[in-house]
């Protein structure tokens, strides 16, 4: 799957994020989603059309009412990556602790 270029951009902004949170438990109207958030919906709505920009969810409309709802592929990339990522930091996590229990030991003996 190819990702797009500002998808980790989309998903630091909080308000986005409470928004895939939301998502996440299944598809709401904006209305629904703007709810909990203290703006006017020209500006919520622009943290909409980047997450649709980037591939994130994807919206329908029908009738008056406008849905939006995860798309799923786009995760398993930021996935893959938090797993390498992690798996990074804790072997370096792991030599940093060798590195601080195999220092005090000497220093103990000593």
């Amino acid at each position: 799957i190819e990702m797009k270029r500002d998808i980790y951009q989309a998903i630091a902004d909080p308000t986005r994020r409470a928004v895939l949170g939301r998502l996440g438990q299944g598809p709401a109207s904006i209305s629904d989603l703007a709810a909990p958030f203290e703006m006017a919906l020209p500006s919520f709505l622009k943290h909409i059309r980047l997450l649709e920009s980037n591939g994130l969810i994807r919206t329908r409309k029908e009738g008056r009412v406008r849905t939006c709802a995860l798309e799923k592929k786009p995760f398993a990339v930021v996935e893959t990556w938090l797993s390498t990522q992690h798996a990074l930091w804790e072997g370096r996590t792991n030599r940093l602790e060798q590195f601080v229990t195999r220092a005090s030991k000497k220093e103990k003996s000593e």
